[in-house]
């Protein structure tokens, strides 16, 4: 099947079921990082990921990798560190920093370039994108990024620079959101840390129909506002 290629004069995206099998999910070439663009590409169950160098790429991968707050697996051993936690978790305290300590530090290298990190920092700006903050003292160890679609949380990246603290970010969350009437945490492709955590697969068109419902339920008009959540 050919890859898209899509036009910087035109939002559209092909229909995700159009999605190559091999690389899994991956859909089209192209475009822009605008807000509008990646809006309307989460909107539709589609994300970009690329290597710096090459062109933006948009997936949708089948499975989905998803996990349901109130699934959330806190094994005895994070239960034991979190009542004696050092952390403390805000949100939106300091996206830009959670920005740059998701893109920072990785062997693999990131593909959380500058354009990258521009696009983010305006979705946070119109208040798309959101980040969980954990604080050991007044030092940045660990946090998380992602986007809010009504109901459904698009986690992007975490990053942890102490002992559990990127579970901490995680589990913190989780309660936070399921309050607030959260009901799903998109976690895209399945990796071993998501697993333990307690994320799982879904097939594609199962994750698609959430995003036709769930993003466009609001949750509590509190959830995202500026606050310590631990």
């Amino acid at each position: 099947m050919r890859l898209i290629q899509l036009s910087r004069d035109s939002l559209n995206f092909p229909p995700p079921e159009m999605a190559l099998r091999e690389p899994n999910g991956l859909l089209a070439m192209g475009g822009d990082l605008s807000p509008a663009r990646l809006m309307n590409a989460y909107q539709q169950g589609i994300f970009p990921w690329f290597s710096p160098g090459d062109p933006i790429l948009w997936w949708s991968p089948d499975p989905r990798a998803v996990m349901l707050p109130e699934s959330f697996h806190l094994s005895r051993s994070m239960a034991r560190f979190h009542k004696r936690s050092p952390y403390r978790v805000t949100m939106n305290h300091a996206f830009p920093q959670v920005l740059e300590g998701c893109a920072s530090g990785r062997q693999e290298g990131t593909w959380i370039t500058f354009e990258v990190k521009r696009a983010w920092l305006r979705l946070y700006e119109l208040g798309h994108a959101h980040s969980i903050e954990v604080w050991c003292e007044q030092q940045l160890v660990g946090g998380m990024y992602g986007l809010a679609l009504g109901q459904i949380f698009c986690g992007e990246s975490m990053f942890s620079r102490q002992e559990n603290a990127s579970k901490t970010a995680l589990w913190v969350f989780a309660q936070h959101f399921l309050a607030h009437q959260g009901r799903l945490i998109d976690c895209q492709v399945l990796n071993p840390h998501t697993a333990s955590l307690g994320a799982v697969e879904i097939p594609r068109v199962d994750y698609l129909q959430y995003v036709q419902t769930l993003a466009w339920q609001p949750v509590s008009e509190s959830c995202w506002h500026t606050q310590t959540l631990f």
